[in-house]
């Protein structure tokens, strides 16, 4: 495939003149062109849901969401990754982020790591993929060998794949059994995707981890009530919680919180059922860990 035929590496007619612009001209360039990111995502939402339907679905199974990408696109899937542990209290290695090249690569770009269809597959060995494990491919070209070496080695494993890239019809949204693959349109620095493309995939991202996360009980009603609190402000946020869904005072939320350790999810359903903790804590087993069915057991 020709690059300068793709969609994320051809020049933006609207941009030629960067170098002579103002600088508030310069950065109104940048914001209009940003501003329609969205929109190019908002057409790929019907595959987007697929694809946090998939991720749940392997993270019910016992599975792992494994984001895999060079460069820009393998940053985002590790910074999504490392995201998911304080906010959703999974443990590590649930939501995992391979970049081309090792993890050396997040901070210095490693040459010719991404070419290597090979790498792809070995780092997906290296994991010892199974079939629960749902495999996210991220490149903004679609095209990029570590990334196409991952996912025919995912499919040859029987894992559900996702591809997600900013060029239609790439090579690996022919792979993947779901693609995403919002069309942003011309950088406004040519060929540079970590401006609309990187955005594009930062959105979607989001959208894969924190849906799969609501419909995996991490959430309940718009609160992140599995999430760790690890220092002195996300203690202060848990107690903020607790209060904010039940009502109660500081003193009383600060007293439940002390016998769950902290856990907000056990601590609400104390208050709002008047249970006690190791009762609260086995009915939320009972119920998977969602809060909402806990909460309606009788």
């Amino acid at each position: 495939m020709n690059l300068g035929a793709l969609v994320s590496e051809s020049r933006n007619p609207e941009t030629m003149d960067l170098d002579s612009l103002s600088t508030t001209e310069l950065v109104e360039c940048f914001n209009r062109q940003d501003a329609q990111v969205a929109d190019a995502v908002r057409a790929t939402l019907p595959e987007v849901a697929k694809a946090v339907d998939a991720a749940a679905g392997a993270l019910r199974a016992g599975g792992r969401i494994i984001y895999m990408g060079a460069g820009t696109s393998g940053r985002l899937g590790v910074l999504d990754a490392s995201e998911c542990p304080p906010t959703f209290g999974v443990p590590h290695g649930k939501v995992i982020g391979l970049i081309a090249g090792g993890p050396g690569a997040l901070l210095k770009a490693v040459e010719g790591a991404e070419d290597d269809p090979a790498l792809g597959k070995a780092d997906l060995q290296n994991l010892s993929l199974t079939a629960q494990d749902l495999v996210v491919g991220l490149a903004a070209s679609g095209r990029t060998p570590y990334v196409i070496g991952g996912l025919e080695y995912a499919a040859q494993v029987g894992c559900t794949t996702v591809a997600v890239s900013c060029n239609p019809a790439s090579p690996i949204a022919a792979l993947a059994d779901i693609a995403v693959s919002p069309v942003v349109g011309p950088e406004a620095l040519t060929g540079s995707t970590r401006l609309k493309s990187g955005t594009a995939q930062k959105m979607v991202l989001n959208m894969i981890s924190t849906g799969a996360m609501v419909k995996w009980g991490k959430v309940w009603q718009n609160l992140m009530v599995d999430m760790q609190a690890t220092n002195v402000k996300l203690v202060d946020r848990a107690c903020r919680m607790v209060m904010e869904a039940t009502g109660a005072p500081r003193d009383e939320a600060q007293a439940v919180l002390d016998q769950t350790g902290n856990d907000v999810k056990p601590a609400i359903l104390m208050i709002l059922s008047g249970v006690d903790a190791a009762t609260a804590r086995s009915r939320l087993e009972q119920h998977n860990g969602f809060l909402r069915a806990a909460l309606a057991h009788h």
